[in-house]
């Protein structure tokens, strides 16, 4: 097994744990602040749904480049679609719900979204700049 073709797996999830450390932290200091209380979603399970569709992302584009790396963006593009249109379905509770810290709570699943798409971008540019 080539351990180096699945090398960006591993760095998704390294540096999305490194963040929710770190997110968590900045939770737990402000843990009186009554706008980050009583959140619909935890943030382990936003990013826990974040990750996975992550890691199945990038094992499609690892997949689809083994078979033709001319579809990889068109690829990327789709599947990105796809998140967008699940994550939507996942926020619709967040934005009806009779919360009244809703804003904070969608401005921090905006930023884990914008997050994780911004590792996902990154890796698909290095696997279509990786061309071999």
């Amino acid at each position: 097994m080539d351990l180096k073709k699945y090398q960006p797996l591993l760095e998704i999830m390294t540096i999305s744990i490194l963040v929710y450390g770190i997110h968590k932290l900045f939770f737990i200091l402000n843990g009186a602040n009554p706008k980050l209380q009583n959140f619909h979603f935890p943030i382990e399970l936003i990013y826990g749904f974040f990750l996975i569709c992550s890691l199945i992302i990038i094992l499609i584009l690892l997949k689809i480049k083994e078979k033709n790396i001319d579809n990889v963006g068109y690829a990327f593009l789709l599947v990105t679609c796809i998140k967008l249109a699940i994550s939507y379905v996942v926020l619709y509770p967040i934005m009806h719900s009779g919360n009244i810290n809703v804003n904070a709570e969608k401005i921090d699943f905006f930023i884990i979204f914008a997050l994780f798409l911004t590792i996902e971008t990154v890796v698909t540019i290095r696997i279509l700049n990786n061309k071999q």
